[in-house]
């Protein structure tokens, strides 16, 4: 590539082609390309680039705690765990029909892994995501409440496609909390989609928030459209443990040998 069709592609902010033209110039000569074919060929490359920054910029904004995939999730330690329901949310149509979902079950089985693997799979196909906890939640608006930036942070929250909420019943939350939140659901509800998680069944939430008729209000919501799907089965987190517990206090081999206490 000389330098003046380099400096053309970068004043056009064309890396993507650039970083490929080289290849694709010996491709076209190898293969006897037309012009429309390598053109084509060109036009990808840059789309590709462009596609992965895309997505980067948008897996950086929605602020996971890991980048989670549902091909790396473990369905035979839990086989219960509904896998074509959590499959058929990741084609995202409830994205585009602004439907919510509720992921119930107990601690460690799953339930922020799959959240953020939809999270993920949402990105990839073009809707914008942001993920909090539910105390991230609550701390970002009062915080802003008090010094009087509000309607900023709460533009954060309504503003994307998909809104995940995860841990709601990990602990109770402070008071008034429950308005913070209600406010949120109520103007999503039927405009953006959102999956919240929860270890406590739904009859508890009003206790959780310390606040029984805003609980009512956020259900009476949240649920009009929302998928429910109950989990059950064991703790990832306690498999992890045992295998390191069982590392630890396995015999030492010493020469090929095992190595016996005093």
């Amino acid at each position: 590539m000389n330098g003046q069709l380099a400096g053309t592609l970068k004043r056009l902010r064309l890396s993507g082609l650039a970083s490929t033209l080289d290849v694709r110039l010996q491709e076209a000569r190898t293969n006897q390309l037309t012009h429309e074919e390598f053109l084509d060929l060109l036009l990808q490359d840059e789309v590709a680039i462009r596609d992965q920054r895309l997505i980067q910029r948008r897996l950086k904004a929605a602020r996971f705690r890991e980048i989670k995939t549902l091909e790396d999730f473990d369905w035979q330690f839990n086989p219960s765990i509904p896998r074509r329901e959590i499959m058929e949310l990741a084609t995202c149509k409830f994205i585009q029909e602004q439907r919510d979902c509720l992921l119930l079950g107990p601690p460690g089985i799953g339930k922020s892994f799959i959240a953020q693997a939809l999270g993920y799979q949402a990105i990839k196909m073009s809707y914008t995501v942001f993920y909090r906890s539910i105390f991230d939640l609550v701390r970002d608006l009062v915080q802003d409440e008090t010094f009087q930036g509000q309607d900023k942070t709460l533009a954060k929250y309504l503003k994307p496609d998909l809104l995940i909420i995860d841990d709601m019943g990990l602990k109770k939350i402070p008071a008034h909390s429950g308005e913070h939140l209600f406010e949120i659901i109520m103007r999503r509800h039927e405009v953006r989609s959102t999956i919240m998680t929860s270890n406590r069944p739904i009859e508890e939430w009003g206790k959780l928030l310390g606040d029984v008729p805003a609980a009512g209000a956020i259900l009476d919501r949240f649920l009009q459209h929302a998928q429910v799907i109950a989990m059950t089965g064991r703790s990832y987190r306690l498999k992890d443990k045992s295998k390191e517990k069982a590392c630890k206090t396995a015999p030492k081999k010493e020469n090929g040998n095992v190595k016996k206490g005093k």
